[in-house]
């Protein structure tokens, strides 16, 4: 009779204990739970963070980029048509595209009527970027030409003929521009932010009806580039 009470309480006492063990597997699963929620919240913060970074630097990209364009505009506007040449607001681009003028065919050395309009234009260039030194990565003169090349039709031996003259010709342009006295207290800033590259045929302008418009596609042409993708890229790299 004595032993018979006790089997109840035996098993409340067990069950009382079972109980307080899942409570504190419990508690023990909700504070896991809490670690990574904050952990998952802290690592949105950062993204958000970045992302707010990268949309500063697009939305100032792109205010500069505009008022880059609009001071070319307003330099060069009255001279574009006289020149033969045009401005590219998206690439921040002014292109010569009168090339037969600019240089005898198959050949790299500027013409005379070439360096008068070289001589108006490059120095009045410099001054226009002066005040966006600060975020220009650099300036590209490039050499473009058309596909073609005299009677050759081997594809290879067009493009790598095109290419070295495209290179001669953006050098020649660099050269040229170089030794202009109004440009000589822009020197030390042309030799780290200047450079001459030749395309060949790579990027030729096309006709309405897809057709390669040749002429067009002989330029030279002058390319700013912002250093806003080398900001975005240092952003990423601090995010790793």
């Amino acid at each position: 009779m004595s032993t018979r009470p006790g089997f109840p309480r035996s098993g409340l006492a067990n069950r009382g204990e079972g109980e307080s063990s899942w409570i504190s597997v419990s508690d023990l699963m909700a504070g896991l739970m809490m670690v990574f929620l904050c952990i998952a919240v802290a690592m949105m913060r950062s993204v958000m963070i970045e992302r707010e970074k990268i949309r500063t630097i697009a939305m100032s990209y792109k205010e500069n980029q505009l008022a880059i364009y609009e001071s070319l505009q307003n330099e060069f506007a009255p001279d574009l048509a006289r020149w033969g040449a045009t401005i590219d607001r998206d690439t921040l681009t002014v292109a010569f595209n009168n090339s037969d003028a600019m240089f005898d065919t198959g050949e790299a050395a500027l013409t005379a009527s070439y360096k008068v309009v070289f001589e108006e234009f490059f120095p009045r260039y410099m001054n226009v970027l002066a005040p966006f030194k600060g975020s220009v990565e650099a300036v590209r003169i490039e050499g473009h030409t058309s596909s073609g090349w005299g009677q050759t039709s081997d594809r290879n031996d067009m493009y790598f003929n095109n290419l070295r003259l495209s290179q001669d010709r953006a050098r020649s342009v660099l050269r040229y521009v170089y030794t202009l006295d109004e440009v000589t207290t822009h020197h030390a800033w042309m030799m780290q932010n200047v450079a001459a590259v030749g395309y060949s045929s790579s990027r030729p302008i096309y006709n309405a009806d897809g057709s390669e418009n040749i002429e067009q596609s002989k330029r030279v042409a002058f390319r700013v580039i912002t250093n806003s993708e080398t900001k975005i890229h240092s952003i990423l790299e601090e995010s790793f």
